[in-house]
């Protein structure tokens, strides 16, 4: 079989959400890369179930899910027919863990075969997933599921995949497969899917999705590349402009009067080394303006990534009032994106953009009551009997303290679970009444929109940038 022409323009995976099957399907439709998030679909799915499942596009994915009476059983613990009110807090699904949880891995496989099935239909062009290796309590179900759907690729950042290239070639042909799990004060630990006991017989192999690992620096792409049990078949390098989380800069952090990291010398990237490397990649993180795509191929790079301009695009999956918002502010020049060092539960800097009304603002994050009830970013650790708990810098902070945790780490952290969700539509309607907050993400910088109508389309920012760069 010839080698697919690889894409000059991959569409960044964005979470939670925002990245969904309508965007990345418009993307492909154009031959380049649409790529849908995989962050928390297991609990996206579950939500827009309990919503009714407006215009039964979920429904149709779940139908053509391989074993039926799996996705029978998903649709059984969460559809509602009409909808729920938006009154009504949203039915929790099974948090993530290291205890096996059939209904948790259930959920996961049949949530990201949706999208990726749905984001597959009708374009000529490949679809492909995004991950987070944080996140890796998540990565086996919802890798296998996506999988299942006929991803052509998987994306993997937030860490070092260095498991994952096995972890493909394990799944396509059914086998179980395992992962390890960093778990604080312990170690030996692994999370996995054993896909004939899931499904309940073995399938036809599946294709094998190329793996893209996002990463920051040339020194990591190298260590990955140096074996083939660890090597990818491409990479991403980010900047430390681009939306969402970002490396922090090496050797001791530093903040600029803006309170804000401060990056130097030895966070550039050595394009050259990572092309002496023999594999492909692309180049993220303010390439989306005019020239960018030029600017990646002088690099020797095979494209770029462009996530901002994608996240405002009508078929983004951003709540649409936000999305206007934010696209207002942007164009005007009045829209700030702080690179904040403290807002992630990860410890990673992630970019919070200022919105009046989201977590953004000091009175809304201090309004909110800390609570940890998602839980996608919550980390594994040791306790001192052997048993393995679970903590996050955003949970009440008496509560991380009792976990041995001092209460600076907890200072200023926000819950991007709910505020992502909420970022989407998706925010949970508690008992009490509250309703969660948003919390906006995107890039630095905004000079992608020069040239873009009002209200533009996915089509419209592949067209600028490959029309721009005479492809």
């Amino acid at each position: 079989m010839a080698e697919p022409v690889r894409p000059a323009l991959i569409q960044g995976g964005m979470g939670v959400g925002v990245s969904g099957w309508r965007l990345a399907r418009a993307v492909a439709a154009t031959g380049q890369l649409g790529v849908v998030s995989g962050t928390a679909l297991d609990v996206t799915l579950a939500r827009r179930l309990q919503r009714g499942d407006l215009g039964g596009h979920l429904r149709r994915a779940l139908a053509c899910f391989p074993v039926p009476e799996i996705a029978e059983r998903v649709l059984g613990r969460y559809f509602v027919p009409g909808g729920t009110g938006r009154d009504v807090p949203y039915r929790p699904v099974p948090r993530l863990g290291l205890r096996a949880n059939r209904a948790r891995d259930e959920l996961a496989v049949v949530a990201n075969f949706a999208e990726v099935f749905l984001a597959k239909e009708d374009p000529d062009g490949p679809v492909g997933v995004n991950y987070l290796e944080k996140i890796q309590l998540a990565t086996p179900a919802a890798v296998y599921g996506a999988m299942l759907a006929g991803a052509a690729y998987v994306l993997v950042g937030a860490g070092i995949p260095a498991e994952i290239p096995q972890l493909l070639d394990d799944l396509a042909e059914h086998r179980p497969a395992r992962i390890s799990v960093a778990v604080a004060g312990g170690e030996g630990h692994t999370i996995g899917i054993h896909p004939v006991r899931l499904l309940g017989h073995r399938l036809t192999p599946l294709a094998r999705p190329k793996l893209l690992a996002i990463v920051s620096s040339h020194v990591l792409a190298a260590y990955l590349a140096r074996s083939p049990v660890t090597r990818p078949d491409g990479f991403v390098i980010e900047s430390p402009v681009a939306g969402g989380h970002s490396a922090p800069p090496r050797g001791r952090m530093t903040l600029d009067p803006e309170a804000e990291p401060v990056y130097g010398p030895r966070d550039e990237v050595d394009t050259a080394k990572v092309a002496a490397l023999g594999l492909p990649f692309w180049l993220a993180g303010g390439y989306g303006t005019p020239g960018g795509l030029e600017r990646a191929w002088v690099a020797g790079a095979e494209g770029i990534q462009v996530g901002s301009a994608f996240a405002l695009c009508r078929e983004s999956g951003l709540d649409p009032v936000l999305r206007r918002q934010l696209r207002v502010q942007a164009a005007s020049g009045a829209l700030r994106v702080r690179n904040d060092p403290r807002a992630s539960p990860t410890g990673f800097p992630f970019k919070v953009a200022d919105v009046a009304g989201t977590l953004s603002e000091q009175e809304v994050y201090e309004a909110r009551p800390r609570l940890c009830d998602l839980g996608y970013l919550r980390t594994p650790y040791a306790k001192p009997d052997g048993a393995i708990g679970y903590r996050c810098p955003a949970e009440p902070v008496d509560t991380y303290v009792r976990k041995g945790r001092p209460a600076e780490e907890a200072a200023d952290r926000r819950c991007l679970c709910n505020g992502l969700l909420a970022a989407i539509g998706l925010g949970q309607h508690r008992a009490d009444g509250y309703d969660e907050p948003p919390l906006l993400t995107l890039g630095q910088d905004a000079g992608f929109l020069d040239g873009l109508p009002d209200d533009h389309s996915a089509a419209d920012v592949v067209a600028q940038i490959l029309l721009g760069a005479h492809v």
